[in-house]
């Protein structure tokens, strides 16, 4: 009897629009010309190359890929200092301890035969991006923060990339059973090699629009009133375009928004402000430049279109 075959990657998006809709599900809200990108990365099988400020939704757009597509999330968090071990497999030592063990108390010692086994296909421990070719089903894999690695993991992920394979020097090449959808997410605290860019589609992604962020928003901070929300989104979009370290990022709101809830604050106040900017700016010297005079400035302009006066 034939073994069934396994299942195929599930079929691209139709359109645009079904991408936007289909990541909506999942409460990604997004823009059209990331979806554009992130059909195309579908279609033409191609990996996406996301760059950005943290905290637009890189990250959380390969989650709600991976959700939207019913495909298993793999995330390798790169750091200065990855090597092979730790980012597409290692050897089993303790395995090949054993093998060695029962070789040598066995009455023959074949050697040819105990390399082969200490370097078979079993022994080798899976990590990110080898369980990612080795999945019968197209998985989603989330290569994070690729900058915060060190430039030749750069040249390491090319044959991935660009052949959906990885070569093991003592078994041989390994080759996807379904190729997986690649997202790559930078920083850009460093520059990538070009040659890593050129194999994949790439997006910029930028914060959104004053109104895609409110909606945003209401989906992830539904007890803060309409009011306190399109309070907390305008002093956001404002303070992105002072001269800070680290701009606030969508999480930032989402949090600040939360915060303020619990705070049981409906409007936005100097002290209400002062007390929660930890929340919002994660650098003192930030804050401290804030509280120096940008908060009652910034309030002052909402007041200004009238968005933060006392509800009574």
């Amino acid at each position: 009897m034939t073994a069934p075959s396994p299942p195929g990657p599930p079929a691209p998006p139709a359109s645009v629009d079904a991408v936007v809709a289909a990541l909506a599900e999942q409460q990604y809200l997004c823009d059209r010309r990331l979806a554009t990108a992130v059909f195309l990365a579908l279609t033409l099988g191609r990996p996406l190359f996301l760059e950005g400020e943290p905290g637009v939704g890189k990250t959380e757009l390969a989650k709600a890929l991976a959700a939207a597509r019913g495909a298993l999330l793999l995330r390798l968090q790169c750091y200065e200092g990855l090597d092979v071990a730790q980012t597409a497999y290692e050897w089993n030592v303790a395995r090949q301890m054993v093998e060695i063990r029962l070789a040598e108390a066995g009455h023959e010692f074949d050697r040819e035969r105990l390399v082969k086994n200490l370097y078979a296909r079993e022994m080798l421990i899976e990590r990110p991006l080898l369980q990612a070719l080795t999945q019968q089903r197209s998985p989603v894999l989330l290569i994070d923060e690729i900058d915060r690695a060190d430039e030749p993991f750069d040249a390491y992920l090319l044959e991935l990339l660009a052949e959906n394979q990885i070569s093991v020097p003592e078994l041989g090449t390994i080759r996807a059973a379904a190729p997986p959808i690649t997202l790559i997410t930078s920083n850009r605290t460093r520059e990538v090699h070009d040659a890593l860019k050129r194999r994949c589609l790439y997006h910029w992604v930028d914060f959104p629009d004053v109104e895609r962020e409110l909606q945003i928003l209401r989906l992830k901070a539904p007890g803060a009133t309409a009011s306190l929300a399109r309070q907390v989104v305008e002093f956001v979009q404002r303070l992105r375009r002072l001269d800070l370290f680290k701009s606030p990022g969508v999480a930032e709101t989402i949090d600040w928004a939360n915060a303020l809830v619990a705070l049981d604050r409906m409007r936005l106040d100097p002290d209400s402000v002062h007390d929660t900017l930890g929340v919002l700016l994660k650098y003192q010297d930030d804050i401290a430049r804030v509280q120096g005079g940008d908060v009652g400035r910034l309030l002052d302009e909402l007041a200004a279109l009238g968005l933060n006066k006392d509800p009574g």
